[in-house]
Protein backbone atom coordinates (compact mmCIF):
# COMPACT_ATOMS: atom_id res chain seq x y z
CA UNK A 1 0.00 0.00 0.00
CA UNK A 2 1.37 3.12 -0.98
CA UNK A 3 1.91 5.59 2.00
CA UNK A 4 -0.21 8.43 2.28
CA UNK A 5 0.52 12.02 3.75
CA UNK A 6 -2.21 15.03 4.71
CA UNK A 7 -0.46 18.22 5.02
CA UNK A 8 -1.30 21.32 6.08
CA UNK A 9 -4.23 20.30 7.86
CA UNK A 10 -5.42 20.63 11.55
CA UNK A 11 -5.50 18.05 13.99
CA UNK A 12 -6.59 18.60 17.79
CA UNK A 13 -6.94 22.53 17.05
CA UNK A 14 -3.10 22.73 15.75
CA UNK A 15 -3.06 24.41 12.30
CA UNK A 16 -0.41 23.51 9.77
CA UNK A 17 -0.12 19.78 11.09
CA UNK A 18 1.41 16.64 9.03
CA UNK A 19 -0.30 13.43 9.14
CA UNK A 20 1.50 10.00 7.40
CA UNK A 21 0.01 6.80 7.13
CA UNK A 22 1.65 3.47 6.29
CA UNK A 23 0.22 0.27 6.03
CA UNK A 24 -3.14 1.07 7.17
CA UNK A 25 -2.12 2.72 10.21
CA UNK A 26 -1.08 6.89 11.79
CA UNK A 27 2.80 6.59 11.43
CA UNK A 28 3.86 10.20 12.11
CA UNK A 29 1.79 13.44 13.28
CA UNK A 30 3.62 17.04 14.10
CA UNK A 31 3.98 20.08 12.57
CA UNK A 32 6.69 20.65 9.61
CA UNK A 33 7.40 17.01 8.96
CA UNK A 34 8.68 16.25 5.73
CA UNK A 35 6.63 13.88 3.25
CA UNK A 36 8.04 10.49 2.30
CA UNK A 37 9.90 10.59 -1.15
CA UNK A 38 7.26 7.52 -1.79
CA UNK A 39 4.13 9.19 -0.45
CA UNK A 40 0.95 10.03 -2.12
CA UNK A 41 0.12 13.79 -0.54
CA UNK A 42 -2.93 15.49 -0.14
CA UNK A 43 -2.63 19.53 0.44
CA UNK A 44 -5.36 19.83 3.50
CA UNK A 45 -5.17 23.42 2.64
CA UNK A 46 -6.30 24.19 6.29
CA UNK A 47 -8.50 21.49 7.25
CA UNK A 48 -9.19 20.01 9.61
CA UNK A 49 -8.61 16.49 9.75
CA UNK A 50 -10.88 14.17 12.23
CA UNK A 51 -11.49 10.38 13.24
CA UNK A 52 -13.60 8.45 10.94
CA UNK A 53 -17.25 8.60 12.34
CA UNK A 54 -19.00 5.52 13.36
CA UNK A 55 -22.96 5.39 12.97
CA UNK A 56 -23.53 3.32 16.41
CA UNK A 57 -26.72 1.89 15.03
CA UNK A 58 -28.37 1.18 11.51
CA UNK A 59 -29.43 -1.66 9.45
CA UNK A 60 -28.08 -2.01 6.18
CA UNK A 61 -30.30 -4.39 4.15
CA UNK A 62 -33.62 -2.32 5.47
CA UNK A 63 -31.86 1.23 4.47
CA UNK A 64 -30.90 -0.95 0.73
CA UNK A 65 -34.18 -1.68 0.47
CA UNK A 66 -35.97 1.54 1.28
CA UNK A 67 -34.74 3.14 -1.75
CA UNK A 68 -36.18 0.18 -3.83
CA UNK A 69 -39.59 0.58 -1.68
CA UNK A 70 -42.65 2.83 -2.41
CA UNK A 71 -43.16 5.40 0.28
CA UNK A 72 -46.23 5.51 2.28
CA UNK A 73 -46.21 8.00 4.07
CA UNK A 74 -45.35 11.95 5.13
CA UNK A 75 -44.36 14.11 3.20
CA UNK A 76 -44.42 11.76 0.24
CA UNK A 77 -48.06 10.81 0.94
CA UNK A 78 -50.41 12.04 3.62
CA UNK A 79 -53.77 10.78 2.64
CA UNK A 80 -55.30 7.69 1.42
CA UNK A 81 -55.92 8.84 -1.65
CA UNK A 82 -52.18 9.44 -2.36
CA UNK A 83 -51.58 6.10 -0.53
CA UNK A 84 -53.90 4.61 -3.21
CA UNK A 85 -52.20 5.80 -6.23
CA UNK A 86 -48.51 5.55 -4.99
CA UNK A 87 -49.66 1.80 -4.59
CA UNK A 88 -51.17 1.67 -7.95
CA UNK A 89 -48.58 3.14 -9.58
CA UNK A 90 -45.82 0.99 -8.22
CA UNK A 91 -43.63 -1.67 -10.56
CA UNK A 92 -43.62 -5.14 -10.37
CA UNK A 93 -45.50 -8.46 -9.60
CA UNK A 94 -45.95 -7.20 -5.63
CA UNK A 95 -45.53 -4.06 -3.37
CA UNK A 96 -43.16 -3.13 -0.92
CA UNK A 97 -43.96 0.08 0.79
CA UNK A 98 -42.38 1.65 3.82
CA UNK A 99 -42.32 4.67 6.11
CA UNK A 100 -46.03 4.58 6.72
CA UNK A 101 -47.86 6.28 9.89
CA UNK A 102 -51.50 6.42 10.84
CA UNK A 103 -51.99 10.17 10.11
CA UNK A 104 -52.44 9.10 6.33
CA UNK A 105 -55.16 6.57 6.31
CA UNK A 106 -55.83 5.40 10.23
CA UNK A 107 -54.34 1.86 11.90
CA UNK A 108 -54.05 0.00 8.32
CA UNK A 109 -55.15 -3.95 8.26
CA UNK A 110 -56.04 -6.37 5.18
CA UNK A 111 -59.25 -5.05 4.80
CA UNK A 112 -58.34 -1.39 4.66
CA UNK A 113 -55.49 -2.08 2.37
CA UNK A 114 -57.35 -4.25 0.32
CA UNK A 115 -59.69 -1.52 -0.69
CA UNK A 116 -56.56 1.00 -1.57
CA UNK A 117 -54.89 -2.17 -3.78
CA UNK A 118 -56.19 -5.78 -3.85
CA UNK A 119 -54.53 -6.31 -7.72
CA UNK A 120 -51.27 -7.15 -6.48
CA UNK A 121 -49.58 -8.93 -3.31
CA UNK A 122 -48.53 -5.88 -0.70
CA UNK A 123 -46.98 -5.56 2.59
CA UNK A 124 -46.36 -2.09 3.99
CA UNK A 125 -43.94 -1.13 7.16
CA UNK A 126 -45.01 0.80 9.72
CA UNK A 127 -42.22 3.93 9.90
CA UNK A 128 -41.26 2.85 13.52
CA UNK A 129 -40.14 -0.84 11.97
CA UNK A 130 -41.90 -2.27 14.19
CA UNK A 131 -45.24 -3.90 12.09
CA UNK A 132 -45.64 -5.03 9.09
CA UNK A 133 -49.27 -4.95 7.27
CA UNK A 134 -50.42 -7.24 4.34
CA UNK A 135 -53.12 -7.07 1.74
CA UNK A 136 -55.19 -10.19 1.52
CA UNK A 137 -52.63 -11.51 -1.15
CA UNK A 138 -49.59 -11.14 0.62
CA UNK A 139 -51.43 -12.79 3.43
CA UNK A 140 -52.21 -15.72 1.33
CA UNK A 141 -48.90 -15.65 -0.43
CA UNK A 142 -47.06 -15.74 3.69
CA UNK A 143 -50.07 -18.26 4.85
CA UNK A 144 -51.32 -15.73 7.61
CA UNK A 145 -53.75 -18.34 8.23
CA UNK A 146 -51.83 -21.63 9.32
CA UNK A 147 -49.00 -19.34 11.04
CA UNK A 148 -47.85 -19.96 14.73
CA UNK A 149 -46.10 -16.86 15.10
CA UNK A 150 -46.48 -14.61 18.20
CA UNK A 151 -46.43 -11.65 15.70
CA UNK A 152 -49.49 -12.60 13.51
CA UNK A 153 -52.13 -10.57 15.25
CA UNK A 154 -55.65 -11.73 14.85
CA UNK A 155 -59.29 -11.02 15.41
CA UNK A 156 -61.63 -11.96 18.11
CA UNK A 157 -62.48 -14.65 16.00
CA UNK A 158 -59.16 -16.11 15.26
CA UNK A 159 -58.65 -14.37 11.72
CA UNK A 160 -55.18 -13.00 10.82
CA UNK A 161 -55.59 -9.26 10.66
CA UNK A 162 -52.94 -8.66 8.58
CA UNK A 163 -50.86 -7.13 11.14
CA UNK A 164 -47.68 -8.61 11.76
CA UNK A 165 -45.36 -7.35 14.84
CA UNK A 166 -41.71 -7.67 14.97
CA UNK A 167 -41.41 -9.99 12.59
CA UNK A 168 -39.37 -9.60 9.77
CA UNK A 169 -36.94 -12.76 9.61
CA UNK A 170 -39.62 -14.73 9.84
CA UNK A 171 -42.04 -12.73 7.39
CA UNK A 172 -39.11 -12.49 4.77
CA UNK A 173 -39.22 -16.53 5.06
CA UNK A 174 -42.43 -17.41 4.19
CA UNK A 175 -42.78 -15.09 0.99
CA UNK A 176 -41.07 -16.05 -2.21
CA UNK A 177 -37.81 -15.63 -2.24
CA UNK A 178 -35.69 -12.54 -2.94
CA UNK A 179 -31.82 -11.97 -2.48
CA UNK A 180 -30.58 -9.58 -0.19
CA UNK A 181 -30.40 -5.66 -2.01
CA UNK A 182 -27.28 -4.30 -3.22
CA UNK A 183 -25.29 -2.66 -0.42
CA UNK A 184 -23.03 -0.33 -3.07
CA UNK A 185 -25.25 2.61 -3.02
CA UNK A 186 -25.48 3.01 0.55
CA UNK A 187 -22.06 2.00 1.53
CA UNK A 188 -20.44 4.86 -0.64
CA UNK A 189 -22.97 7.11 0.29
CA UNK A 190 -21.85 6.79 3.89
CA UNK A 191 -18.50 7.02 2.54
CA UNK A 192 -19.55 10.49 1.37
CA UNK A 193 -20.68 11.17 4.72
CA UNK A 194 -17.25 10.74 6.65
CA UNK A 195 -18.04 6.98 8.26
CA UNK A 196 -15.56 4.92 8.37
CA UNK A 197 -18.05 2.45 10.89
CA UNK A 198 -20.97 0.76 11.13
CA UNK A 199 -22.48 -1.25 13.85
CA UNK A 200 -25.22 -2.79 12.23
CA UNK A 201 -27.94 -3.40 14.87
CA UNK A 202 -30.25 -6.04 12.83
CA UNK A 203 -31.39 -8.80 15.45
CA UNK A 204 -30.65 -12.32 15.01
CA UNK A 205 -28.93 -11.87 11.19
CA UNK A 206 -30.34 -15.16 9.33
CA UNK A 207 -27.59 -17.20 7.50
CA UNK A 208 -28.02 -15.88 3.95
CA UNK A 209 -27.83 -11.86 5.85
CA UNK A 210 -25.27 -12.28 7.56
CA UNK A 211 -23.45 -14.10 4.65
CA UNK A 212 -24.45 -11.08 2.25
CA UNK A 213 -22.94 -8.52 4.90
CA UNK A 214 -19.49 -10.24 4.89
CA UNK A 215 -19.61 -10.62 1.14
CA UNK A 216 -20.43 -6.99 0.84
CA UNK A 217 -17.85 -5.87 2.79
CA UNK A 218 -15.20 -7.98 1.68
CA UNK A 219 -16.54 -7.30 -1.84
CA UNK A 220 -16.10 -3.59 -1.34
CA UNK A 221 -19.30 -2.42 -1.25
CA UNK A 222 -19.76 -1.42 2.05
CA UNK A 223 -15.69 -0.39 2.74
CA UNK A 224 -16.59 0.72 6.30
CA UNK A 225 -15.42 -1.41 9.18
CA UNK A 226 -18.54 -3.51 10.46
CA UNK A 227 -20.15 -4.57 13.88
CA UNK A 228 -22.71 -6.89 14.19
CA UNK A 229 -25.37 -6.99 17.09
CA UNK A 230 -27.38 -9.89 15.39
CA UNK A 231 -24.33 -12.14 14.96
CA UNK A 232 -24.37 -15.33 16.41
CA UNK A 233 -22.28 -16.77 19.32
CA UNK A 234 -20.36 -19.08 17.07
CA UNK A 235 -19.84 -16.27 14.23
CA UNK A 236 -16.05 -16.38 12.90
CA UNK A 237 -15.46 -13.17 10.99
CA UNK A 238 -13.12 -13.82 8.04
CA UNK A 239 -11.63 -10.12 8.64
CA UNK A 240 -10.42 -8.25 11.42
CA UNK A 241 -12.52 -5.48 10.37
CA UNK A 242 -15.93 -7.26 11.06
CA UNK A 243 -16.26 -7.78 14.17
CA UNK A 244 -19.67 -9.16 16.70
CA UNK A 245 -20.81 -7.06 19.59
CA UNK A 246 -23.08 -6.84 22.20
CA UNK A 247 -26.16 -9.61 21.72
CA UNK A 248 -29.58 -7.54 20.38
CA UNK A 249 -32.92 -7.88 22.23
CA UNK A 250 -36.14 -6.01 21.17
CA UNK A 251 -38.60 -5.49 23.41
CA UNK A 252 -41.60 -5.09 21.41
CA UNK A 253 -44.29 -2.29 23.04
CA UNK A 254 -46.67 -4.64 20.84
CA UNK A 255 -45.92 -7.52 23.42
CA UNK A 256 -43.57 -6.86 26.19
CA UNK A 257 -41.85 -10.06 27.82
CA UNK A 258 -42.47 -11.17 31.57
CA UNK A 259 -39.91 -9.81 34.14
CA UNK A 260 -38.70 -13.46 34.91
CA UNK A 261 -37.94 -14.24 31.52
CA UNK A 262 -36.09 -11.14 30.34
CA UNK A 263 -34.35 -11.56 33.30
CA UNK A 264 -33.12 -15.54 32.74
CA UNK A 265 -32.22 -14.65 28.76
CA UNK A 266 -29.96 -11.69 29.88
CA UNK A 267 -28.47 -13.86 32.72
CA UNK A 268 -27.54 -16.65 30.25
CA UNK A 269 -26.31 -14.22 27.52
CA UNK A 270 -24.29 -13.17 30.30
CA UNK A 271 -22.96 -16.27 31.77
CA UNK A 272 -21.67 -16.45 28.26
CA UNK A 273 -19.54 -13.58 28.56
CA UNK A 274 -21.38 -11.58 26.07
CA UNK A 275 -23.23 -8.09 26.70
CA UNK A 276 -26.74 -7.15 25.62
CA UNK A 277 -28.13 -4.47 23.34
CA UNK A 278 -31.44 -3.72 24.26
CA UNK A 279 -33.90 -1.85 21.86
CA UNK A 280 -36.23 -0.08 24.21
CA UNK A 281 -38.41 2.96 23.55
CA UNK A 282 -41.25 3.06 25.51
CA UNK A 283 -41.66 4.48 29.68
CA UNK A 284 -42.72 0.65 30.58
CA UNK A 285 -39.97 -0.99 28.45
CA UNK A 286 -37.55 1.15 30.47
CA UNK A 287 -38.94 0.93 34.16
CA UNK A 288 -38.79 -3.04 32.95
CA UNK A 289 -35.62 -2.80 31.93
CA UNK A 290 -34.21 -1.15 35.11
CA UNK A 291 -35.94 -3.49 36.85
CA UNK A 292 -34.73 -6.55 35.09
CA UNK A 293 -30.81 -4.99 35.23
CA UNK A 294 -31.16 -4.47 38.73
CA UNK A 295 -32.12 -8.05 39.52
CA UNK A 296 -29.52 -9.68 37.42
CA UNK A 297 -26.45 -6.95 37.49
CA UNK A 298 -25.08 -5.35 34.29
CA UNK A 299 -22.10 -6.78 32.53
CA UNK A 300 -19.61 -4.57 30.92
CA UNK A 301 -20.87 -3.28 27.21
CA UNK A 302 -24.55 -3.33 28.44
CA UNK A 303 -25.92 -0.55 25.62
CA UNK A 304 -29.47 0.61 25.92
CA UNK A 305 -30.56 0.93 22.27
CA UNK A 306 -32.72 4.46 21.01
CA UNK A 307 -33.71 5.56 24.95
CA UNK A 308 -36.27 6.92 23.18
CA UNK A 309 -38.18 7.85 26.81
CA UNK A 310 -36.47 8.25 29.86
CA UNK A 311 -36.98 9.94 32.70
CA UNK A 312 -35.23 12.30 34.51
CA UNK A 313 -35.85 10.21 37.79
CA UNK A 314 -34.57 7.31 36.05
CA UNK A 315 -31.10 8.54 35.29
CA UNK A 316 -29.25 7.94 38.38
CA UNK A 317 -30.34 4.04 37.33
CA UNK A 318 -28.31 4.25 34.12
CA UNK A 319 -25.79 5.68 35.94
CA UNK A 320 -25.84 3.22 38.74
CA UNK A 321 -26.39 0.19 36.40
CA UNK A 322 -23.25 1.21 34.36
CA UNK A 323 -25.41 1.45 31.19
CA UNK A 324 -24.37 2.93 27.97
CA UNK A 325 -27.01 4.66 25.75
CA UNK A 326 -27.09 4.37 22.17
CA UNK A 327 -29.74 7.29 20.58
CA UNK A 328 -30.70 8.88 17.80
CA UNK A 329 -31.50 12.48 17.63
CA UNK A 330 -32.30 12.67 14.54
CA UNK A 331 -36.17 11.67 15.42
CA UNK A 332 -36.43 15.32 16.42
CA UNK A 333 -35.86 16.76 13.24
CA UNK A 334 -38.02 14.56 11.36
CA UNK A 335 -40.58 13.48 13.60
CA UNK A 336 -40.48 16.75 15.82
CA UNK A 337 -43.56 18.12 14.76
CA UNK A 338 -45.30 14.56 15.15
CA UNK A 339 -44.08 14.46 18.56
CA UNK A 340 -45.51 17.75 19.67
CA UNK A 341 -48.54 16.83 17.96
CA UNK A 342 -49.39 13.58 19.36
CA UNK A 343 -47.19 12.51 22.29
CA UNK A 344 -48.74 13.72 26.12
CA UNK A 345 -46.85 17.05 26.96
CA UNK A 346 -45.38 15.44 29.92
CA UNK A 347 -43.42 13.31 27.99
CA UNK A 348 -41.77 15.87 25.78
CA UNK A 349 -38.85 16.82 27.94
CA UNK A 350 -38.01 12.90 28.41
CA UNK A 351 -38.11 12.24 24.67
CA UNK A 352 -34.28 11.42 23.33
CA UNK A 353 -32.77 12.75 26.07
CA UNK A 354 -29.10 13.95 25.23
CA UNK A 355 -27.50 16.73 27.41
CA UNK A 356 -28.93 15.60 30.96
CA UNK A 357 -27.05 11.85 30.31
CA UNK A 358 -23.72 13.70 29.51
CA UNK A 359 -24.13 15.83 32.52
CA UNK A 360 -25.25 12.56 34.38
CA UNK A 361 -21.96 10.52 33.36
CA UNK A 362 -23.75 8.57 31.61
CA UNK A 363 -21.72 7.34 28.31
CA UNK A 364 -23.42 8.47 25.04
CA UNK A 365 -23.61 7.75 21.66
CA UNK A 366 -25.36 8.99 18.72
CA UNK A 367 -26.49 6.98 15.68
CA UNK A 368 -28.84 7.24 12.61
CA UNK A 369 -31.15 4.42 12.90
CA UNK A 370 -31.09 4.25 9.34
CA UNK A 371 -33.83 3.90 7.36
CA UNK A 372 -35.76 4.65 10.25
CA UNK A 373 -34.24 7.86 11.04
CA UNK A 374 -31.89 9.79 9.10
CA UNK A 375 -28.66 8.58 7.42
CA UNK A 376 -27.13 11.91 7.06
CA UNK A 377 -24.84 11.97 10.42
CA UNK A 378 -24.10 15.72 10.17
CA UNK A 379 -27.70 16.54 9.58
CA UNK A 380 -27.89 14.29 13.41
CA UNK A 381 -25.53 16.53 14.64
CA UNK A 382 -27.13 19.44 13.67
CA UNK A 383 -30.59 18.13 15.26
CA UNK A 384 -28.63 17.32 18.67
CA UNK A 385 -27.49 20.75 18.79
CA UNK A 386 -30.71 22.69 17.88
CA UNK A 387 -33.59 19.98 19.02
CA UNK A 388 -34.97 21.83 15.72
CA UNK A 389 -38.10 20.01 13.96
CA UNK A 390 -39.00 20.35 10.43
CA UNK A 391 -41.14 23.59 11.58
CA UNK A 392 -38.58 25.43 13.21
CA UNK A 393 -40.47 24.52 16.76
CA UNK A 394 -37.46 23.07 18.97
CA UNK A 395 -38.09 19.70 21.19
CA UNK A 396 -36.70 19.96 24.49
CA UNK A 397 -34.22 22.52 24.21
CA UNK A 398 -32.92 21.72 27.66
CA UNK A 399 -31.36 18.51 25.97
CA UNK A 400 -29.32 20.04 23.17
CA UNK A 401 -25.72 19.06 23.04
CA UNK A 402 -22.85 21.89 22.24
CA UNK A 403 -21.99 20.85 18.39
CA UNK A 404 -18.59 19.25 19.56
CA UNK A 405 -19.77 17.23 21.61
CA UNK A 406 -22.27 15.84 19.41
CA UNK A 407 -19.94 15.43 16.76
CA UNK A 408 -17.87 12.71 19.72
CA UNK A 409 -20.74 11.03 19.80
CA UNK A 410 -20.22 9.37 16.18
CA UNK A 411 -16.11 9.28 17.23
CA UNK A 412 -16.28 6.63 19.89
CA UNK A 413 -15.18 2.96 19.32
CA UNK A 414 -17.23 0.37 18.07
CA UNK A 415 -16.71 -1.96 21.20
CA UNK A 416 -16.93 1.50 23.00
CA UNK A 417 -19.78 3.77 22.38
CA UNK A 418 -20.17 6.92 24.45
CA UNK A 419 -16.27 6.13 25.27
CA UNK A 420 -13.94 8.69 24.90
CA UNK A 421 -13.32 9.60 21.35
CA UNK A 422 -10.51 7.89 18.95
CA UNK A 423 -7.84 9.83 19.04
CA UNK A 424 -5.43 10.89 15.64
CA UNK A 425 -1.75 9.45 17.32
CA UNK A 426 0.79 7.06 15.88
CA UNK A 427 -0.29 3.28 16.13
CA UNK A 428 -4.00 4.15 15.42
CA UNK A 429 -5.87 2.93 12.35
CA UNK A 430 -6.14 5.39 9.70
CA UNK A 431 -10.13 6.05 9.31
CA UNK A 432 -9.80 9.17 8.94
CA UNK A 433 -11.70 12.66 7.61
CA UNK A 434 -10.55 15.47 5.85
CA UNK A 435 -12.89 18.55 5.66
CA UNK A 436 -12.87 21.54 3.63
CA UNK A 437 -12.35 24.08 6.54
CA UNK A 438 -11.24 24.07 10.15
CA UNK A 439 -13.81 22.47 12.73
CA UNK A 440 -15.11 25.10 14.37
CA UNK A 441 -16.26 26.49 11.47
CA UNK A 442 -17.53 23.13 9.99
CA UNK A 443 -19.50 22.96 13.48
CA UNK A 444 -21.07 26.45 12.85
CA UNK A 445 -23.74 24.71 10.79
CA UNK A 446 -22.68 20.92 10.15
CA UNK A 447 -23.17 19.24 6.82
CA UNK A 448 -22.11 16.65 5.23
CA UNK A 449 -20.41 18.97 1.88
CA UNK A 450 -18.15 19.61 4.37
CA UNK A 451 -16.39 16.60 3.90
CA UNK A 452 -13.24 16.03 0.87
CA UNK A 453 -11.74 13.17 1.96
CA UNK A 454 -12.50 10.30 3.64
CA UNK A 455 -9.76 7.25 4.79
CA UNK A 456 -10.05 4.04 5.90
CA UNK A 457 -7.45 1.80 6.46
CA UNK A 458 -5.17 3.98 4.55
CA UNK A 459 -7.06 3.74 1.52
CA UNK A 460 -8.97 6.64 0.30
CA UNK A 461 -13.00 5.59 -0.33
CA UNK A 462 -14.11 9.24 -1.12
CA UNK A 463 -12.52 12.58 -2.32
Amino acid sequence: MTPLVLRDVEVDGVPGSTVEIRDGSIAEVGVGLKPASDAAVIDGRGGALVPGLHDHHIHLHATAAERLSVRCGPPQVRTADELAEALRSASGDSIRGVGYFESVAGMLDSQLLDRLHAERPVRVQHRSGALWVLNSAAAAQAHLDTADHPGVERDDDGRPTGRVWRADTWLRDRLPATAPPSLDEVGAELARYGVTGLTDATPDLSPSSLTALVDAHTGGAVPQRLHLLGAPPDFVSPENTITSGPFKIVLADSGLPDLDGLAEKIAQIHAAGRAVAVHCVSREAFALLVAVFTEVGAHPGDRLEHGALIPADSIDDLLRLGLRVVTQPGFIADRGDSYLRDVDPRDIDDLYRCRSLVDAGVPLALSSDAPYGPLDPWQIIAAATTRRAGSGAVVGPAESLDPLRALAGFLSPANDPGGPPRAIRPGEPADLVLLDAPLAEVLEAPSSSAVRTTVIGGRIVHG
